[in-house]
């Protein structure tokens, strides 16, 4: 599943995607199916368009990833970030008990906090 996924630091180097991070968008905002005619479905789509900053808990520890989501519905994961305190991600897991879409939670502001700073 998360074969060829880029490196924190390959992130920090990417300009567009920084410039596009949607910190709004939750992982569940992104698997929400758009239902209607295609025109309104394309409009969903893109308004969801963006990368965004997930946690996924179904290996063996919980793990920072960056999921980039077209404008055609699409999503793939496209970074890991190994560098994220664990502390910050366990009490993430804590905190998002309930939250979970596809065994993947939101960032906390404390996460999203460090990702800003360490970003740029």
């Amino acid at each position: 599943m998360f074969q060829n996924v880029l490196s924190f630091n390959e992130i920090k180097n990417e300009q567009f995607v920084k410039e596009n991070i949607r910190w709004d968008l939750a992982p569940a905002d992104c698997m929400k199916p758009a239902f209607g005619n295609p025109d309104s479905c394309k409009s969903t789509y893109s308004q969801r368009k963006g990368y965004v900053f997930y946690i996924d808990t179904l290996g063996d520890k919980p793990g920072l990833f960056l999921m980039r989501q077209t404008s055609a519905g699409y999503a793939e994961t496209l970074a890991r970030v190994d560098e994220i305190p664990d502390e910050l991600l366990i009490a993430a897991v804590e905190q998002g008990s309930g939250k979970a879409a596809f065994g993947m939670l939101p960032i906390t502001k404390e996460i999203e906090d460090w990702l800003k700073k360490e970003l740029g």
